[in-house]
């Protein structure tokens, strides 16, 4: 069990390394619509939509990331006073009862969502017509790498209990 957690964790963790840099080019297409509009009086037709649509992107992938490295809020004044055991309990009861539920919600409409736009071949209403679907498709992929890394944490959560047990 231990060594599914561990290929989880690689698997976002590579994912997250690959994607944070999206950040970086999304910063140079803004200062190039800044440039533009400075240089010559008018912005890009596409910038625009395209930062939105990268800066989405990215910010969904990089959910599991996040979660992988404890980086969303937890209430923790009243959970650091517990066993580490009853902790744990409280992990899995929250990662089954909250999160699991909104995940499969979020793939289920998510993967909805995503072959209705492919379907129609909905693009942006700008200028220049980008096709919506892939960062619809997003949704889906995010969601799943955060389904895997609540399965990682519940597996360690699983494991923690034992080991008190035993201890």
């Amino acid at each position: 069990m231990n060594a599914i957690a561990r290929l989880i964790d690689a698997l976002n963790e590579g994912f997250g390394r690959l994607i944070a840099p999206l950040l970086a080019v999304i910063t140079l297409i803004v200062i190039y619509d800044i440039a533009m509009r400075f240089f010559i009086g008018r912005p890009s037709d596409w910038a625009f939509d395209v930062t939105k649509m990268l800066f989405g992107a990215h910010f969904m992938l990089m959910a599991a990331f996040g979660l992988r490295h404890h980086a969303h809020v937890e209430v923790d004044v009243l959970k650091r006073l517990l066993s580490r055991r009853k902790q744990a309990a409280l992990e899995i009861l929250g990662y089954l009862i909250f999160f699991v539920p909104f995940i499969w919600m979020l793939l289920t409409f998510g993967w909805a969502f995503f072959e209705r736009s492919i379907s129609r071949g909905e693009t942006t209403y700008g200028m220049v017509a980008i096709p919506v679907y892939p960062v619809k498709a997003v949704i889906v992929v995010a969601a799943a790498l955060m389904l895997l890394q609540a399965i990682a944490i519940v597996i360690r959560a699983v494991q923690a209990m034992g080991e008190e047990e035993r201890a």
